[in-house]
């Protein structure tokens, strides 16, 4: 019988991704994935039930404090509807940055004694944030219902700035899990820097509430187009293709960056982990 010896080497310099490597290891980013969502939701009292009252009562805290007590508008809309078609989207990022900017102190064992390509690690994390997102789209379905929010067909357009979405996690988280891996305060560093994000995001405000001499500021933000792209797209708005726009350009240098990065970082790892 014959056998096939692989022999590993480091590469010098710069590198890109092997997209077809990444390919040949699909299995164990599926089963990452898996783990991680099993572990999430089967051992715990809530289960599942808890990816539904995280963001509804963060909805009600928001609505009670910034809709009633502030005032802060909504563009005339709903702000229990307005509110949580922005933590749609701001739960899902922050989630999978956070997790993903973790994983490879979590994975240390695994990447000390196997190889495979590491990149797969801060990846398999997206899987949990993508169920949250999608049980959190059905509760926006319910109270766009429930306040007589009418679906429109812009609605097909979410899964395109939800893939936008999702690459910008990618190359943030991607670029803090090799950080963190170097520099373990970053550990941290990461919440208290999702929560300043948070407020310098349209989530509990419209962009509108932001004085117009101060809103460039705010469209340098990367993911300010993909958040006002789904909630324009949810609640039946003109879509700010501007901002789509600027959103996408950010977004491939720091998923260049992030990557990048990642990988000439990556022959580091199983030294210092």
């Amino acid at each position: 019988m014959s056998t096939e010896t692989i022999t590993i080497r480091p590469r010098q310099g710069w590198r890109s991704v092997d997209f077809a490597e990444l390919w040949r290891y699909r299995e164990l980013l599926l089963a990452l994935s898996t783990r991680d969502i099993k572990v999430r939701y089967k051992q715990t009292v809530l289960g599942v039930a808890w990816a539904v009252i995280q963001p509804l009562t963060a909805m009600v805290v928001f609505t009670l404090i910034f809709g009633g007590l502030a005032k802060i508008p909504s563009d005339g809309l709903p702000y229990p509807v307005f509110v949580f078609s922005g933590l749609l989207a701001w739960n899902f990022f922050s989630a999978a940055v956070a997790a993903s900017g973790t994983s490879l102190l979590s994975a240390g064992g695994m990447i000390s004694k196997v190889y495979f390509p590491r990149i797969i690690v801060p990846l398999a994390t997206i899987g949990v944030s993508m169920v949250d997102f999608a049980v959190a789209v059905i509760i926006l379905l319910v109270l766009m219902l429930i306040y007589g929010v009418p679906f429109t067909p812009g609605i097909v357009l979410v899964p395109i700035f939800f893939v936008g979405l999702m690459l910008t996690a990618i190359g943030v988280g991607t670029w803090l899990a090799a950080v963190t891996v170097a520099y373990r305060d970053f550990r941290f560093v990461i919440p208290f820097m999702l929560q300043i994000w948070m407020y310098v995001t349209p989530v509990i405000y419209p962009l509108s509430f932001i004085p117009e001499r101060f809103q460039w500021l705010l469209k340098l933000n990367p993911i300010l187009g993909w958040v006002e792209g789904i909630r324009a797209s949810f609640l039946g708005r003109a879509v700010q293709w501007d901002l789509v726009g600027i959103s996408l350009a950010i977004t491939v240098v720091l998923l260049v960056v992030g990557i990048r990065y990642f990988e000439h970082a990556e022959r580091r790892f199983a030294d210092i982990i």
